[in-house]
């Protein structure tokens, strides 16, 4: 399942309720905020980019990497969880697999299930170059 329309956090409340009861980690590329949520089965997800992240360009291209970083680890049957996903001012000239590596540690650091960790997992969609090279090496012989 794909980060979609269904499971995102979209009122203003919501957003003041996690802010105010979230645990929050920082790195360089985004904030994370994790909130347990009430009765909720579903984990529902937010990625905010602000005016400061630059231009519209810069904004979608921000939202469009941490979706993907963001798909890659989030499992979700994990139960209701409330994240929230700030980006930062460099997170739009960052590759995916960065901020999938990001990811992983905050998700391990919050306790939360790595859906890539799986053994029944597909390989990542995005690979830093030097493993995409080692991979491709692999599949030619």
């Amino acid at each position: 399942m794909r980060f979609g329309k269904i499971n995102r956090l979209r009122l203003a409340k919501d957003f003041r309720l996690v802010k105010a009861e979230a645990t929050k980690a920082e790195c360089s590329a985004f904030v994370f905020y994790l909130r347990i949520s009430d009765g909720l089965v579903a984990p529902r997800l937010a990625v905010v980019t602000s005016r400061k992240v630059g231009c519209a360009v810069e904004r979608n291209r921000a939202r469009r990497v941490m979706k993907a970083a963001i798909d890659e680890h989030l499992d979700y049957n994990i139960g209701g969880y409330d994240l929230v996903f700030v980006a930062r001012g460099m997170t739009p000239r960052l590759k995916s697999w960065q901020l999938s590596s990001i990811v992983a540690k905050l998700f391990a650091q919050a306790g939360l299930p790595d859906k890539a960790k799986r053994p029944d997992a597909p390989p990542p969609a995005t690979l830093p170059p030097a493993r995409k090279a080692e991979k491709d090496a692999a599949k030619a012989n």
